[in-house]
């Protein structure tokens, strides 16, 4: 039973590796951390979940020993050819969290969906291995340069959400020869001592909540803050938390202590590839002047305000988020051929 909402379309070529099932993909991954000595961030009973691992997800393996793990998903007509975006989700979530933009984007460009580091299926450093781990923006960004290789990529389009959109920056910033544009959702610049504390729960750190509280707990603690998740069912939370719990606290440790030093604001005047601010009017996360103040000094950046209540407008009100972003897409496809 394929898990509802992943597509993959078998008529198109790749040259990415075959898919492996979810039972196989399990004991391949045990294998691989005995003869690499990586300690995955889920266990084995995470693989053998209800649900089958979709047919698009698969793994990639970086030089410096982690993998990342995607889902690869277009529907694209085979014939013709395709841009690629990277879908990259924010704190604690992994690609399952955009499930419901994928049939409206597939159709169009092929989409990646990859695990942030410690988050998901992905990898983390830990063991023997960890200290050898550089655990900074070059080597973040060095993992998803490798990444757009591996799938014989030039150029692709990149959507950040949340944090990932301070990562995106960076990107756009550095290696503006890889990126076609570059979009932020509801992305703040920086971390502020109040949304450190907020995130610690009382604990001594963020990291330290993660780690002593486990990913599920730290999930749950969040989920209590009133307007923290953008769907108010209690269906939708608790199916969040599982998949926040999909990780492990240590994993997600490790990405807090990187994200409390990240600082995206001196990134922001050198991006000159085309850029979309998708701001949210109401987030707690980051204010709408601050979104603002981001397209002041982006040159030619488009900013479109999503009118929600929360910080995860891309769940809150996707069919908005989705026409800003297909329009700054075929935008930048009508200047081309211009």
């Amino acid at each position: 039973m394929a898990w509802r909402g992943h597509w993959t379309n078998p008529t198109r070529a790749s040259p990415s590796p075959v898919f492996t099932p979810r039972h196989t993909l399990a004991c391949s991954l045990q294998k691989t951390t005995q003869v690499k000595e990586i300690h995955y961030c889920v266990s084995l009973h995470t693989y053998l979940a209800p649900t089958d691992m979709p047919s698009s997800s698969r793994l990639i393996s970086h030089p410096n020993g982690q993998v990342s793990h995607i889902y690869d998903d277009n529907f694209t007509d085979p014939w013709l050819p395709c841009e690629t975006i990277v879908i990259q989700h924010g704190f604690a979530r992994h690609g399952a969290h955009w499930y419901h933009w994928i049939p409206v984007l597939s159709r169009h460009y092929r989409i990646i969906r990859r695990d942030l580091r410690g988050h998901g299926l992905s990898s983390y450093p830990r063991g023997a291995g960890a200290k050898d781990y550089d655990y900074s923006l070059d080597t973040l960004l060095s993992e998803i340069i490798d990444t757009i290789d591996q799938l014989g990529l030039d150029k692709v389009h990149f959507l950040g959400e949340s944090t990932s959109g301070m990562v995106g920056e960076a990107l756009a910033a550095r290696h503006p020869e890889r990126l076609h544009s570059l979009t932020i959702c509801a992305s703040p610049t920086y971390l502020p001592p109040p949304a450190l504390n907020l995130f610690a729960f009382g604990h001594a750190s963020w990291p330290t909540a993660c780690r002593e509280l486990g990913s599920r707990g730290w999930a749950e603690a969040l989920a209590k803050i009133p307007g923290a998740l953008s769907v108010p069912d209690e269906r939708y939370v608790q199916w969040w938390i599982d998949q926040v719990a999909v990780a492990d606290g240590e994993g997600l440790a490790g990405y807090a202590e990187f994200l409390s030093q990240m600082d995206a604001r001196p990134f922001l005047a050198l991006i000159k590839v085309p850029m979309l601010i998708l701001a949210p009017a109401r987030s707690v996360a980051t204010r709408l002047e601050e979104q603002k103040d981001i397209q002041r000094q982006v040159e030619g950046s488009q900013l479109v305000v999503i009118d929600a209540p929360g910080h995860e407008i891309y769940v809150q009100e996707p069919e908005k988020c989705q026409d800003a972003f297909m329009t700054f897409l075929r935008g930048l496809k009508s200047t081309s051929s211009v």
